[in-house]
């Protein structure tokens, strides 16, 4: 039976627990539910339309509505709904392990699947360590990651995520994960207006690490391409080749998380192409379905997988749903979309104009920073714009929590507004968005962060 809105609030209130969210919040207003999609735009259950300028959650690549992966997932259901990837195989789960490879870059050739992306990354991270041990290197376990990252929610991926305020509540974590400097180069003066200089300094950084803990020590490296958290940092030039060069004379692996920035977010299947460097591995989740049934996948290289192909060897670790058919099925429709529609190709064609109108809001007083690359963009506020003054913890409560989030959603926007590091505005709408929608996001940008200045 279909419940009213009525039954839908009073559910939602005493059973849903939902993720990130604050249930007070919701003590005495409505939870909004969406109800529906259609394209750029989702709809809530009093059908006011939203515009998704975050593609659901960095997700819905090719856009909501789309009735071809609906349609994959149904036939794929009916033909084979479930079957596990534990010692047996199915048709999806393999076509789509080869055409991955197909994609990805150098000799990443090895798909392992997941459900999502926290759970790439802990397989990442227990793939290197037992790599490690298999080759006779058991003291390789520790990794690097920086500052105000993002890697996930499980306890190993959880610890390489560098945002405190996100790990105290479950201490301690998994030892031997030191963090680095992030690339947030509008929060690097000491270099100037030099960002080559800064992306060597920061990239040495992490061969300072690696030399502090003891390089025999250090099993990888994990970096996103454009960090998520703290909004958008983009790599200065040469950054990633010079990490690439650390990470090779130490015997250190580099892991690529593109669990946001691959599947065209910006501009091409893997951000690693796009920024010019070769993972040992890349994890990935998100735009791998579009969203449209979870899918998660750690891609190794040929040579991480070597010491698994002879012998009693297996690498520990698996997950019940891993590379379930449905959305094996639905993957693969996924990606004939963006072939059949030249998606990576309308990211990097419209690009440009998208940051054309984010960069207009820079004549806002409220406006420190715009950055990013793609579909990927991140707006730093600030007190001052001549000192870069941030707003300290009860003016961040009050900005984005009290005012610009709710805001922001009342004005038919659906975006994050973030304060895991400097205060910030996350914009990542679908693949499928061109001048109307940049258009229709900077407008409403503009008129709420007006209002959010003069209540400043």
């Amino acid at each position: 039976m279909t419940m009213t809105n009525d039954e839908l609030q009073a559910a939602a209130r005493r059973h849903l627990w939902m993720h990130f969210t604050r249930l007070s919040s919701y003590a005495d207003h409505e939870v909004p539910v969406i109800v529906r999609g259609q394209g750029a735009y989702v709809f809530d259950q009093h059908g006011k339309r939203y515009l998704d300028g975050l593609s659901g959650l960095f997700t819905v690549q090719v856009g909501h509505g789309r009735v071809e992966l609906a349609e994959a997932a149904a036939k794929q259901a009916s033909e084979l709904a479930y079957f596990p990837l534990w010692s047996y195989a199915h048709p999806r789960g393999i076509e789509l392990a080869d055409r991955i490879a197909q994609l990805a870059p150098g000799d990443l050739n090895r798909v392992f699947f997941t459900t999502g992306g926290s759970e790439a990354v802990e397989s990442a991270w227990k793939l290197a360590r037992q790599y490690f041990k298999t080759i006779g290197q058991p003291q390789r376990w520790k990794v690097v990651s920086r500052d105000i990252s993002y890697h996930g929610t499980t306890m190993g991926a959880l610890s390489i995520t560098g945002v405190p305020e996100l790990k105290t509540a479950f201490e301690p974590l998994v030892p031997g994960a030191i963090k680095v400097p992030n690339t947030n180069f509008y929060r690097a003066p000491e270099h100037g207006d030099d960002p080559v200089a800064f992306g060597i300094w920061a990239a040495d950084e992490i061969e300072r690490a690696i030399l502090r803990e003891g390089p025999d020590t250090v099993a990888a490296v994990f970096l996103e391409p454009v960090q998520n958290s703290g909004g958008c940092f983009t790599p200065p030039p040469g950054y990633f080749q010079r990490v690439r060069q650390i990470c090779d004379r130490h015997g250190v692996l580099l892991v690529s998380d593109e669990v946001i920035c691959a599947f065209g977010r910006l501009g091409h299947y893997f951000a690693s192409d796009r920024y010019g460097y070769q993972p040992d591995m890349i994890t990935v989740a998100k735009g791998l379905t579009s969203g449209y049934s979870p899918l998660g996948a750690l891609i190794a290289s040929d040579g991480l997988i070597e010491p698994f192909l002879s012998g009693e060897r297996s690498f520990l670790h698996g997950f019940t749903f891993a590379g379930h058919p449905v959305s094996s099925a639905v993957a693969l429709a996924n990606l004939d979309l963006f072939e059949a529609e030249d998606l990576l190709g309308h990211v990097r064609a419209n690009e440009a104009a998208f940051r054309a109108e984010l960069e207009a809001l820079r004549d806002l007083p409220i406006v420190g920073d715009v950055r990013g690359d793609g579909y990927f963009y991140g707006i730093e506020l600030v007190k001052d714009k001549e000192t870069k003054e941030t707003f300290d913890d009860d003016e961040s409560e009050r900005l984005l929590r009290k005012f610009l989030s709710p805001r922001l959603f009342e004005a038919g926007l659906v975006c994050r507004a973030d304060d895991r590091g400097d205060p910030v505005i996350q914009l990542a709408p679908p693949l499928i968005c061109g001048e109307e929608q940049f258009a229709e996001i900077s407008g409403i940008l503009r008129t709420v962060l007006e209002e959010a200045w003069k209540q400043i």
